[in-house]
C-alpha cells in the first residue's frame, strides 16, 4: 500500500514500516465472543459504525472525524452492514487506521485498537475518542479538509454554524453577551416558527450569512437554540 503527500507533509516511509510491524507481530487477539456479538447486537449507529474492509484511508478518516466532533464511538472492522462476521482479511486495515487518524485528520484523532476472534474469524474493533480540539478535519480525495458530525448511523457534513460553534468554544477569552434588536428578532422568529432554516433567517432577518451564523452559533452556545437534522438538511428551533 502507498500513500501519496503533498510536498508540505512528509512521510517517513521506515517509521510507519516499524509500526506495521508492531501491530503485525505484537498486538493480541482476545476471545471475547460474547462481547462483539453484544456490540453487533446494537447495530449501527451514532457511536458505532460497521466495515466490511478498509481499502482507503482518506474515507475513513471522514468516520474518524465525524466520533471525534461528536462524543466518541467505535469502528467494528470486518463486519458486514448487516452484522454478519466476515473476519479482516489481513493486518493491513490496522496500519490504514492509523493513516488516517495521522495523516488524515487535522487535528489528530487519537484511537485504540484491539483485535478479537469471533466465530474463527478476527474482528478489529477501533475506539475512537472524543476531541478536545474540535472541529477535527478529514482530507477528502480532493485534498479538501472537511468537518463532519455523527447523526445516527451517518457521517454528515458540518455546516458553518457547527464551526463557528466549535471556534467561539475554543476561545479562552471570556465574551461580552449583547441583547440587541438582532437578537431580540432571532427569539422572535424562533418563537413564531417552529424551525427556522439558514438560508430563511437570513432572509427574514435581512441579514447577511455569516452575521447569522454568526448569531445562531452564539445561541447554540448559550443553550438557547438547537440544530435538528431532518430531511437531509438543519434546521434551527429553540431548545
Amino acid at each position: 500500500m502507498r500513500f501519496f503527500l503533498s510536498k508540505k507533509r512528509e512521510f517517513d516511509i521506515k517509521k510507519w514500516h516499524l509500526r506495521f510491524f508492531v501491530y503485525f507481530c505484537g498486538m493480541k487477539v482476545q476471545i471475547k465472543t460474547d462481547y462483539i456479538h453484544a456490540l453487533i447486537a446494537e447495530g449501527e449507529h451514532w457511536q458505532q459504525d460497521f466495515k466490511f474492509e478498509i481499502s482507503d484511508a482518506r474515507k475513513i478518516a471522514k468516520t474518524l472525524s465525524a466520533f471525534a466532533n461528536t462524543q466518541g464511538g467505535r469502528l467494528l472492522i470486518g463486519v458486514k452492514d448487516n452484522g454478519k462476521i466476515a473476519g479482516v482479511q489481513s493486518a493491513e486495515e490496522q496500519y490504514m487506521i492509523e493513516a488516517a487518524a495521522e495523516m488524515y485528520c487535522k487535528p489528530q484523532v487519537k484511537c485504540n485498537m484491539q483485535n478479537y476472534l469471533v466465530e474463527n474469524r478476527t474482528v478489529l474493533l477501533v475506539q475512537v475518542e472524543e476531541s478536545l480540539q474540535k472541529p477535527v478535519y478529514a482530507q477528502d480525495n480532493d485534498g479538501k479538509w472537511l468537518a463532519y458530525l455523527r447523526i445516527k448511523d451517518e457521517n454528515i457534513l458540518a455546516t458553518p454554524v457547527h464551526l463557528r460553534v466549535w471556534q467561539q468554544s475554543g476561545r479562552e477569552e471570556g465574551e461580552l453577551i449583547e441583547f440587541t434588536e438582532r437578537e431580540r428578532l432571532l427569539l422572535q422568529l424562533l418563537q413564531d416558527n417552529d424551525r427556522l432554516s439558514l438560508n430563511r433567517y437570513c432572509r427574514l432577518a435581512h441579514l447577511s450569512r455569516p452575521a447569522a451564523q454568526h448569531l445562531l452559533a452564539k445561541f447554540i452556545r448559550y443553550g438557547i437554540v438547537e440544530a435538528v437534522f431532518e430531511d437531509h438538511k438543519f434546521h434551527f428551533k429553540l431548545k
